[in-house]
C-alpha cells in the first residue's frame, strides 16, 4: 500500500472510529456562543482541558494538536494551578515566583499544539499528595468548582477533556481537578447552579456534549493499529479511544510524538530537558493517548455497578463521590489489592547510638530491612541497592541506611535541600498512629549524604505534617553520613526525636517506610527508587507503609494522640502578576483566574 493510501485509510478509519464514539461536533454543538464582550475576539474553544498542574495537559498533547490539524478544533486549557510545589532543576526559585516560570514554560510548549489560551485558576499547589479530599481543603473545592463552571460558559466548547479521578497510584491535584471538570460538565447546563453568573454576569447556560477523561491503562500498546480497536476500560465498563502519536504533523513536519517530546523538554524546572531530544522513528513502538468516554450527548455513558465491599477510607470516599455525581460505575474495583505490608520490631537499646555513620557493636540489634526496587530503572546491586536498621533510645528513634551506588549524581546545594528525590537521597516516613490517610498526618524526613562544594549531608521535611528545612520543622533530629572514596555508596545515620512526631507514637501500630533515591546524572533527575514498602506511590501512600513495633515503649502521657494540624503552604502565583495572562484577559475579554466578567445591578 502506498504511503498516501496508508495515510488516507488511516485518516479514514480514525474519522469513523471518532464519530463512532461521539467524538465529532454536531450542528446543534454549533449552535449560537457566548457573545464576547465589544472589542474582544470569540472566546469560543471546541475542546476545554482541564489538568491541575503547568505540565499535565501533556499528556493529551498529541491528540489535542491532531483534532486542530483534523477537525480544526481550538483547544482552551484550564490548569487550577501553576505548580508552586513543584521541584526546580534549573534554578533556586520557588513558591510563587517558580509558579509563574512554570506558566511560562506551559505557554511555550501548548503553543506547539496551536493552543493560545491558558487559564489559571491561581490555587495553591502544595506537595505531592494522594488525597482529593485534602486538596479540596487547600482549593476551596465549590469556589474552584464555580471558576471551571464560568469557564465553560464563557468557552462554550463541545468536548470536555480531563484528567482520571481514580484515587490510586496518582496526586490529588490530578484526581480533584477531574472531579471538578466532571461536575462542572453538568452544571454548566444546569441553569439552577451558580445563578449569579446567568443573573449578574450576563452567561448563558451551556450544555457541553462530550466528556472525555485520561486513561493511562493502554499505554503499553504500541504501533499505528493499537487505537484504531474498540477499547473498554477493565474497570468500569466505559468506552475508551485512542490517538495515535505516530501520525504525521502537518505544522511540524513530524510525528506528534517528536511535537509532543519538543514540548515536554520546555519544562525545563521539572528536569524534562535532559529528555533526548529525538523520538523513536520506529512507528511499531510509538504508543498512543488514551480517554475514557465520561458522557456523550451531554450525558453520562451509564455502565454496570460493581460494589466492593471493605475499603479503606479515601476509596470509601471516592465511591460516596461518584454516586453522589451520578456516575458510580467509576468506583468499580476502585481499591487495588494492596499487599500485607511488612512488619518488624525495633529493639529498645540502653545505650544510644553514637551518631557517627558506622554501626556500633549492639547498636541496632534488630533486623536488616531489604530495601526492593520500587519505581524507576531497574538496577543492579552494585548500581543501586540499599538495607535500612533501627533501634530506640528512650524517646529518640534512630535509623542506619546504607546504600551501594556505583555513580554519584549531582548533588544540590546547601541551600536547595527541598524536592529531594532529584538527587541520591533517603526518605524516612513515619506514621505516628499507624492509621493515617494521607501525609498530612505523618512525618517525613528527606536526606542527602552529601552537598555541592563539599558540603556535609543535610535534610528536610517534604509533604508532611510540618515541611520544610529540618532545623527550623524538626529542630532535635540529628544527621550524619559517611560516603566511600572512592564512590562506591554512602551510609545516612538518622536520629528522630519522637516528640518531633504530630502525634504520640503508638508503639504497636507505628506506621513506617523507608526510601532510597538514586540519581546517576548531572542533571538533577532520578532514576532508581527503592523501598521497603514498595507498592503504588510509597512515598505517599500511607496505606502501603509497613508497621513496626517499638519494643518497650510508653510514649509520655502529656502527648497529643491526635495530630497537630498540618501546615500547608498556600502561596501561589498571581495572574495578576503575569504579563502574558493579563494580555489573555484583554484579548479575549474573559477576566483573571476564571473570575466574574461583569457584576451587573
Amino acid at each position: 500500500m502506498s504511503s498516501v493510501r496508508r495515510r488516507t485509510v488511516l485518516s479514514t478509519a480514525l474519522t469513523a472510529a471518532v464519530a463512532s464514539a461521539g467524538l465529532l461536533p454536531t450542528a446543534r454543538a454549533a449552535q449560537a456562543r457566548q457573545a464576547p464582550p465589544p472589542g474582544h475576539e470569540p472566546a469560543h474553544h471546541d475542546v476545554l482541558f482541564v489538568g491541575a498542574h503547568p505540565d499535565d495537559e501533556l499528556l493529551s498533547f498529541c491528540a489535542l494538536g491532531r483534532w486542530r490539524e483534523q477537525y480544526g478544533w481550538e483547544t482552551g486549557v484550564v490548569t487550577v494551578t501553576r505548580g508552586e510545589g513543584g521541584g526546580n532543576a534549573v534554578g533556586l526559585e520557588e513558591g510563587p515566583e517558580l509558579g509563574l516560570i512554570r506558566e511560562s514554560e506551559e505557554r511555550d510548549a501548548t503553543a506547539l499544539a496551536g493552543i493560545r489560551n491558558v487559564f489559571y485558576l491561581d490555587k495553591p499547589d502544595f506537595w505531592y499528595t494522594l488525597s482529593a479530599p485534602l486538596t479540596a481543603r487547600v482549593w476551596d473545592e465549590s469556589d474552584t468548582l464555580e471558576r471551571i463552571v464560568r469557564l465553560i460558559r464563557e468557552t462554550t466548547p463541545h468536548t470536555v477533556v480531563t484528567m482520571d479521578p481514580r484515587p490510586f497510584d496518582q496526586h490529588g491535584g490530578h484526581q480533584l481537578s477531574a472531579r471538578l471538570a466532571i461536575e462542572a460538565f453538568r452544571l454548566a447546563g444546569d441553569r439552577h447552579a451558580f445563578p449569579r453568573q446567568l443573573a449578574h454576569e450576563g452567561l448563558t447556560v451551556w450544555q457541553p456534549r462530550r466528556l472525555l477523561a485520561q486513561n493511562h491503562r493502554f499505554d503499553g500498546l504500541l504501533g499505528e493499529e493499537a487505537a484504531e480497536q474498540q477499547r473498554t476500560d477493565p474497570d468500569s465498563g466505559l468506552p475508551v479511544v485512542g490517538v495515535w502519536s505516530g501520525h504525521r504533523s502537518q505544522q511540524h513536519g513530524t510525528t506528534w510524538a517528536q511535537a509532543k517530546l519538543s514540548a515536554a523538554r520546555l519544562h525545563r524546572t521539572q528536569g524534562w530537558g535532559a529528555l533526548p531530544p529525538e523520538a523513536p522513528s520506529d512507528p511499531e513502538v510509538l504508543n498512543s493517548e488514551w480517554f475514557t468516554v465520561l458522557a456523550d450527548r451531554g450525558r453520562p455513558v451509564r455502565r454496570p455497578v460493581h460494589r466492593q465491599d471493605g475499603l479503606l477510607p479515601l476509596y470509601e470516599e471516592f465511591r460516596s463521590w461518584a454516586h453522589e455525581v451520578g456516575m458510580p460505575w467509576l468506583a468499580n474495583n476502585v481499591q487495588p489489592p494492596y499487599p500485607a505490608p511488612p512488619t518488624t520490631t525495633v529493639p529498645a537499646v540502653a545505650t544510644a547510638p553514637v551518631l557517627n555513620g558506622r554501626e556500633g557493636e549492639g547498636e541496632y540489634p534488630g533486623p536488616e530491612l531489604p530495601l526492593r526496587f520500587w519505581q524507576g530503572e531497574a538496577a543492579t546491586a552494585d548500581d543501586c541497592s540499599a538495607t535500612a536498621k533501627l533501634s530506640r533510645h528512650d524517646d529518640d528513634l534512630y535509623v542506619l541506611v546504607r546504600v551501594t551506588d556505583e555513580r554519584a549524581g549531582s548533588p544540590l546545594g546547601q541551600d536547595d535541600v527541598k524536592r529531594h528525590w532529584r538527587a541520591d537521597s533517603v526518605e524516612i516516613a513515619l506514621d505516628p498512629r499507624g492509621d493515617a490517610d494521607d501525609t498530612s498526618l505523618t512525618f517525613k524526613a528527606g536526606i542527602v549524604p552529601l552537598t555541592a562544594d563539599g558540603g556535609g549531608p543535610e535534610a528536610g521535611r517534604d509533604a508532611d505534617n510540618h515541611q520544610g528545612p529540618a532545623s527550623r520543622t524538626a529542630p532535635g533530629m540529628r544527621v550524619v553520613s559517611t560516603v566511600t572514596e572512592p564512590y562506591r555508596g554512602y551510609t545516612v545515620e538518622v536520629k528522630i526525636p519522637l516528640g518531633e512526631l504530630p502525634a504520640a507514637a503508638d508503639p504497636e501500630r507505628f506506621g513506617l517506610n523507608v526510601l532510597v533515591y538514586d540519581s546517576d546524572t548531572e542533571d538533577r533527575t532520578g532514576q532508581t527508587r527503592l523501598a521497603w514498602a514498595p507498592y503504588g506511590s510509597a512515598q505517599a501512600d500511607p496505606y502501603v507503609w509497613g508497621t513496626a513495633r517499638l519494643e518497650g515503649y510508653t510514649p509520655p502521657a502529656d502527648r497529643p494522640v491526635v495530630p497537630a494540624r498540618p501546615r500547608i503552604p498556600a502561596d501561589a502565583a498571581r495572574s495578576e502578576h503575569s504579563p502574558a495572562a493579563l494580555e489573555q484577559a484583554r484579548r479575549t475579554g474573559i477576566p483573571l483566574a476564571g473570575g466574574p466578567r461583569v457584576i451587573r445591578g
